[in-house]
């Protein structure tokens, strides 16, 4: 387990990564989870004071999806299925070391950065960034 985490917490991850990412399909699901894990352990730039799932999810304007209806309801046990996954150390690229992502507007690419990150990649329309090599620890 990369970190610890309660019962309504696998459930808030399940919900933000359904919330995020439905559109993108299971894969995409787990490279949310991997971005909020991700904020959990980096302790760096504005996720320093970042130390459970509940203040990543949480935490003042980063993640859209806590107000979506879809984030609203109780998740599946598929959901959190796929948030175990992620709270257990399972990564995915581009989202392995990226502590953000977006998804541009239709018809747009990917900015090459995005709050000074540079881009790690994409994955189908989700955007991911990392922080510059040496600002935070690797984390995978």
């Amino acid at each position: 387990m990369l970190v610890n985490y309660t019962t309504k917490e696998l459930d808030l991850l399940a919900r933000i990564m359904r919330a995020e990412a439905l559109a993108e399909g299971n894969l995409g699901m787990l490279m949310v989870g991997n971005v909020v894990v991700n904020r959990v352990l980096a302790n760096c730039l504005t996720f320093k004071n970042i130390s459970t799932i509940y203040d990543a999810i949480y935490q003042k304007n980063q993640f859209v999806g806590t107000s979506s209806s879809l984030f609203q309801s109780t998740s599946t046990t598929l959901e959190k299925n796929l948030a175990k996954r992620v709270l257990n150390g399972e990564y995915y690229y581009p989202a392995t070391n990226a502590l953000w992502f977006y998804a541009p507007k239709k018809g747009y690419n990917c900015k090459s950065t995005w709050y000074d990150q540079q881009l790690a990649g994409k994955y189908k329309n989700h955007c991911f960034y990392k922080p510059d090599p040496g600002v935070c620890k690797e984390l995978h």
